[in-house]
């Protein structure tokens, strides 16, 4: 049987699973989309094939729709909804900080919904999106979303509960990353290297060390002794790291990032 999914408010992210379900075998003619400019819309039925609808439209005739607008867009999107969503229809919502419990309110009494924390990697295909079942989700529907999420990288289930450190670490963590990338080019043209070379050396290495964790099997710990000889290099630069707090003001930034996204599920947006 044919299912018609739909992406609400296709930015960079509804756009990368867009791409990625194409590829994974999804047909064009089974996807639509809604955007806030006409001209986004004609824009993704050029690229992709796929068919621009309105909210209402796509609330009426797909299996299943997925939420992708931001998270104080999410309470006028879901007013536009509520009428016109049978409560068959899958929900799927990547805003994060929302809980299940926000669309269920709003929409039809049985609604599954399922939230999904996915990041800016989607875009290469190496996303980590993590996904959990509202109150009306079935084990069918959690695997409805892994089959769709799978397109552009990896899934992981978990309860609800967990989510909000899980957007802390996976989903605002990309960010950590590149944050981390800079203060070493930075670093990098102190010491002498042009930047493009720094970058170079960087985001190789980066690269390296994420197959390392990856494919070695073996504790980050082990991979960094296996770096650090007595008395060298290694040992010197993660000495300062330590004066310097580093892992403390990891910690406490991945806390702050949790207190975010639970203060966004309480509706605060200052």
């Amino acid at each position: 049987m044919t299912q018609h999914v739909a992406v609400l408010g296709t930015g960079k992210i509804g756009e990368a699973l867009l791409s990625g379900m194409i590829r994974a075998g999804w047909a064009p003619a089974d996807l639509l989309v809604t955007a806030r400019r006409p001209e986004r819309a004609e824009e993704l039925r050029t690229r992709y094939g796929v068919t621009p609808v309105s909210n209402e439209e796509a609330a009426k005739t797909a299996d299943t729709l997925i939420l992708t607008v931001k998270p104080q867009d999410m309470g006028a999107l879901l007013d536009e909804l509520a009428p016109h969503v049978p409560a068959d229809r899958l929900v799927i919502s990547g805003a994060a900080g929302i809980p299940t419990s926000f669309f269920e309110e709003r929409l039809t009494t049985g609604t599954p919904v399922v939230r999904v924390m996915t990041n800016t990697p989607a875009l290469v295909d190496e996303a980590m999106s993590v996904i959990s079942a509202g109150s009306h989700a079935t084990a069918a529907h959690l695997a409805h979303a892994e089959e769709i999420f799978g397109a552009v990288g990896k899934t992981l289930r978990v309860p609800e509960s967990q989510q909000d450190a899980c957007t802390a670490l996976s989903g605002s963590g990309p960010a950590y990353f590149f944050y981390l990338v800079e203060a070493m080019t930075d670093a990098g043209i102190l010491l002498g290297l042009p930047r493009d070379k720094a970058h170079d050396l960087i985001v190789q290495s980066a690269i390296g060390a994420a197959t390392m964790l990856r494919d070695s099997g073996e504790h980050p710990v082990k991979l960094r002794e296996n770096v650090t000889s007595p008395a060298g290099t290694t040992i010197n630069a993660i000495r300062e790291l330590e004066n310097h707090g580093v892992r403390a003001a990891l910690i406490a930034a991945l806390e702050a990032a949790r207190d975010r996204s639970r203060e966004l599920a309480s509706g605060s947006k200052d």
